[in-house]
């Protein structure tokens, strides 16, 4: 029983120590950061929106917080999160096989939207930073406008990624997962659509829709972590 444990292709590096193989270990710590990525965005952010002169959460959606003094500090924001979105689809990749691959390279597209979208800020707009006109700039920069095609690109992909999650959950007959997966998607591609719809509620519903799409990884990332783990101590268990 023991050789058949060591042989299987989930101990695939061929050692167990203490219920944890080497893949295990890595798989589990690449998803950590799938947890750890959405907290970390929301909190840098919030702590930005309250603190900065003429930033309203009513108007101004996050990435304006790019500019103006202390700019640097949403760019990195979201280049950051950005990154570890990106190594946590590496250890979804790893935990979910086969039939999850597909939700777990789109998340990584969102990884790269928001690396993107940290690389090219945001124009100023509806009277933030301070002393900006109120409104929409009639001309876009070039980084504005990259901006606005990674955060696109970034938003979509996180979409789609949650709604083929649901597909799949309802193929296994996880009608609860399904409905969750299902909502988060269509709750981001509603914030997305609110924010490009330019009503005053817009940002609103686009900040809960950006929330929601981080419950989701954070959940699916923990929910991998935790069946990865149960599959080591399963497999290191007296036979």
């Amino acid at each position: 029983m023991k050789t058949a444990v060591l042989d299987s292709p989930r101990l695939r590096d061929g050692a167990v120590r203490g219920g944890c193989t080497p893949a295990g270990r890595v798989t589990r710590s690449l998803l950590g950061y799938g947890v750890l990525a959405g907290p970390l965005y929301v909190a840098v952010s919030l702590a930005q929106a309250l603190t900065r002169d003429g930033f309203d959460l009513t108007r101004h959606d996050w990435s304006l917080l790019a500019n103006g003094p202390g700019g640097w500090i949403q760019s990195t924001n979201l280049m950051l999160t950005g990154v570890l979105v990106l190594v946590a689809a590496a250890g979804l990749w790893r935990a979910v096989g086969r039939p999850g691959r597909a939700a777990a390279l789109l998340v990584g597209a969102y990884g790269v939207g928001m690396v993107g979208a940290g690389v090219f800020r945001a124009d100023p707009m509806f009277g933030f930073p301070l002393g900006t006109p109120d409104g929409a700039p009639a001309h876009p920069t070039p980084h504005g406008t990259l901006h606005l095609v990674f955060g696109g690109l970034a938003f979509v992909c996180l979409a789609v990624a949650c709604l083929l999650s649901g597909r799949r959950a309802a193929r296994e007959d996880r009608r609860g997962r399904a409905r969750w997966s299902r909502i988060c998607g269509a709750g981001v591609l509603v914030g997305f659509a609110a924010a490009a719809s330019g009503q005053p509620w817009g940002t609103l519903v686009f900040t809960a829709g950006v929330i929601l799409g981080w419950v989701w990884l954070a959940e699916w990332s923990a929910r991998e972590f935790a069946r990865d783990a149960a599959a080591d101590a399963a497999a290191a268990a007296p036979r």
